[in-house]
């Protein structure tokens, strides 16, 4: 948990704001992917991104369902109390590769899904509020679900041989 801030959530709208930050960039970023796994002929890839994107959009409602009535403050990107830029369940999407394997799909959602546990985990170790400590362990506990769904994915996946790029992009050296 080394890769949020120390900074406590101190508020239910402050919680409910990171979460729907976090839950609607997760969402976007995997059906990013999904597209670009689709383009590249890639549908093994694109239908895990795909799954999870759409358990994605189900925490966007949940969050939104939680927060009707609830005025959510307006934050900066750089306002969120996450180290890493971006929300934490899509900080290594760049490790996507239009080539990845099943596999390799399902260990780059893990790591994301695991990154998402661990912030929620984070937020109802140190929040000050019983309130905020409740719903992240909640959310944690649902994350936890997505973890444990794609540990066993993981287990049952072929690990395969990578496929060869048949047409390379040109690189000058």
């Amino acid at each position: 948990m080394s890769d949020f801030e120390e900074e406590l959530i101190a508020s239910l709208p402050e919680f409910l704001a990171h979460a729907l930050e976090l839950e609607v960039e997760s969402r976007e970023r995997y059906r990013d992917m999904a597209a670009c796994m689709e383009l590249h002929h890639n549908p093994e890839a694109a239908e895990l991104f795909n799954e999870m994107a759409r358990y994605s959009e189900l925490h966007v409602r949940e969050v939104l369902l939680r927060a009707e009535g609830v005025e959510l403050p307006a934050m900066a990107p750089w306002g969120f109390k996450w180290t890493c830029g971006e929300s934490p369940e899509v900080r290594q999407a760049e490790a996507a590769h239009y080539l990845m394997s099943r596999r390799q799909a399902l260990e780059l959602a893990l790591c994301h899904e695991t990154r998402a546990r661990d912030f929620y985990l984070g937020v109802a170790m140190r929040s000050e509020s019983a309130e905020v400590r409740a719903l992240a362990q909640e959310m944690a506990g649902e994350e936890q679900v997505h973890v444990d769904l794609l540990t066993r994915w993981i287990a049952g996946a072929d690990h395969g041989v990578p496929q060869e790029d048949l047409d390379p992009p040109n690189v000058v050296a």
